[in-house]
């Protein structure tokens, strides 16, 4: 059973050698480590125990004439045919690694942002991070084939984030795409935390906040969840098309306000908030909800233990702390800083996890990410400390750039400055990845079928 990802308790590994290395006495006139290769080892060791083929096999087994997911068993014989949806930056791998647990004839559309060729799959190439004439398409074509299907059809939904915007259809039929695409860049620039922003994507949607289970009702339904969102919000995770919305209209104009989003907004959806006319999602009472069941497969937390797994097998002394997931970048990193110089006075070893994502506002277009401007922020605060720090995506991907994040230490600022790299330039301007690019501490993985939400790592000896 796993241990709570939250838990601040610190996780050691029982050995002889690595206690003596986590207890020694700790000698400043000693020169720093280098700490970068083991923050990049515990990341990679994270990424490969926490993929979705292995989440699957825990969660899924073929055994006889049924089906069995998490704790349902579906009777084969009950059902013309199963009917799987999978949307989202995991689509294919989840697609592929369900297929290959059911071992039956599947149909079905996928929506990823690299299709793949399933036998008896529809694909269809979702824009991210804003939708794109292909996201229209494919949410035209779910749409249209859940009510067609036959009424003891099994749907199975796979879901994983960056689905929100890879399929899309306005609610409102005045809205066009262009004026989706302007209110989605609003949104992700706007600095607001993934679960308000998917408040107001949900209630101007026609896929959205429960309405993709609507059009697949009455028909038996059941929802794997491959989640980048947080733990206490499952509905926001791909702005929750199958699942009873918990958030309200008067949230989504809320949100509005605090983030002076209307006067950015296009006129057509500017009058929406300004004349209160959104539209309500379905509620828990829906009747589309009796027939259905969601089960999360693969979160956050789980990629946070393979984390604090491989730490504590490289000597350190292990502490999880959630707190800062949705900060401002800048204040969850004086918070995280000051977090670990404190444990260091108990450890001569230790590794602080960080699970979640911090929040950017940005308000001009360089080349980076979330992960990046909260790396490149920590190299500031940690100039000539004996201090590592490492972000990054499980998706592979950080923002705009083609890396999923970065590492830095207490080294960063003088490699940078012997290469005539301004880092305070490079923070000011939301371009981090050149600079890192070019310091060789940018982090690339590429896409990992996977969506896990980002990881930080910091470590001190």
């Amino acid at each position: 059973m796993r241990r709570p990802a939250d838990s601040l308790k610190p996780n050691f590994i029982v050995g002889t050698e690595i206690l003596a290395a986590a207890l020694a006495p700790y000698n400043p006139s000693m020169p720093a480590p280098d700490l970068r290769p083991t923050a990049r080892a515990i990341f990679a060791d994270a990424l490969a125990q926490s993929t979705v083929a292995r989440a699957f096999s825990r969660f899924i087994y073929h055994e006889a004439d049924a089906l069995r997911i998490g704790d349902q068993i579906f009777h084969l014989q009950d059902y013309a045919r199963i009917f799987a949806v999978s949307i989202g930056k995991a689509g294919e791998s989840m697609a592929q690694a369900f297929a290959a647990r059911a071992e039956v004839p599947l149909q079905g559309v996928v929506v990823t942002p690299e299709p793949g060729n399933l036998t008896g799959f529809q694909y269809f190439r979702g824009g991210h991070p804003t939708p794109t004439a292909e996201s229209v398409r494919a949410a035209e074509t779910i749409l249209g084939r859940l009510p067609s299907l036959e009424p003891n059809t099994l749907v199975v939904f796979l879901l994983s984030g960056g689905a929100s915007s890879m399929v899309e259809q306005p609610l409102d039929p005045a809205l066009s795409l262009a004026d989706l695409i302007t209110t989605y860049r609003v949104l992700v620039h706007s600095g607001a935390p993934i679960a308000e922003i998917n408040a107001i994507r949900k209630h101007l949607s026609a896929v959205k906040g429960g309405r993709m289970a609507l059009a697949a009702a009455p028909r038996r339904q059941v929802s794997l969840l491959v989640s980048d969102v947080p733990d206490q919000t499952p509905d926001a995770l791909a702005s929750g098309p199958t699942m009873p919305d918990s958030t309200t209209v008067e949230a989504c104009y809320t949100v509005a306000e605090k983030y002076s989003m209307t006067a950015q907004f296009p006129a057509s959806v500017a009058s929406l908030f300004r004349d209160r006319r959104l539209q309500e999602t379905p509620k828990s009472s829906a009747p589309a909800f009796q027939n259905s069941h969601w089960l999360p497969v693969l979160s956050n937390a789980v990629a946070l233990q393979h984390a604090a797994d491989a730490a504590a097998r490289s000597g350190f002394a292990v502490v999880t702390d959630n707190s800062c997931d949705d900060w401002d970048y800048n204040r969850a990193a004086d918070y995280l800083l000051s977090r670990l110089r404190e444990l260091r006075q108990s450890h001569p070893r230790v590794c602080l996890l960080s699970g979640g994502e911090v929040t950017v506002r940005v308000t001009n277009g360089g080349v980076g990410g979330r992960n990046q401007q909260f790396a490149l922020t920590c190299a500031q605060k940690i100039a000539g400390a004996a201090i590592t720090v490492l972000s990054a995506g499980t998706d592979g991907i950080d923002g705009n750039s083609p890396a999923a994040g970065a590492v830095v230490d207490g080294s960063t600022l003088s490699r940078a400055s012997a290469q005539g790299l301004d880092v305070a330039q490079s923070l000011a301007a939301f371009n981090a990845y050149p600079l890192f690019a070019s310091l060789g501490d940018a982090i690339h993985t590429g896409p990992t079928g996977n969506n896990l939400r980002d990881l930080r790592i910091l470590l001190a000896e």
